[in-house]
């Protein structure tokens, strides 16, 4: 399983299609707070469609009750001040990729403590930032390629195909 962290998110619909994401793919999501909205916000709802009671969601104080609860957690954080690429990184079952909130990303002290397994996402030019969804959904498919996405249904068929 993947853990998939949110530091302070800001934007109800991006919380929305990760919980939608990591339900999809079995991934536990750990939200910090404080939160830029409300759980119960009509557009958090809606991103995350009715996947919601089959989410594995828990909340936090802060960052550092997080990592109290799991000492021996593997943490990644993801941040355009990184050097390595996230593809370099061979992920560990059950490790934590850490996301920043919207508008900041990580805050830098978190970053500098971190520094060897901060991970980034390339983009051309000088383009600022991914949407937080997509760049979860990379990180947490990166990973679940890298264990064969085990346990996962990567079988497609067609209705009324005869084959």
């Amino acid at each position: 399983m993947i853990n998939i962290v949110l530091v302070e998110p800001e934007i109800p619909q991006n919380t929305g299609n990760i919980v939608r994401t990591c339900v999809a793919t079995g991934s536990a999501l750990h939200l910090i707070r404080p939160l830029g909205f409300d759980t119960s916000d009509k557009m958090l709802k809606r991103a995350g469609l009715d996947y919601w009671h089959d989410a594995s969601i828990t909340y936090y104080d802060s960052f550092d009750e997080l990592q109290q609860k799991y000492p021996d957690g593997k943490f990644y954080y993801f941040t355009t001040k990184a050097d390595r690429v996230y593809s370099d990184q061979q992920f560990e079952d059950n490790c934590f990729l850490v996301f920043g909130k919207e508008s900041r990303g990580l805050p830098e002290p978190l970053i500098e403590k971190n520094y060897s397994n901060a991970l980034r996402v390339p983009m051309i030019g000088q383009t600022r930032s991914l949407n937080l969804s997509n760049t979860v959904a990379i990180a947490v498919y990166e990973a679940l390629r890298q264990h064969n996405f085990e346990s996962m249904n990567i079988h497609g068929h067609l209705t009324g195909r005869k084959d």
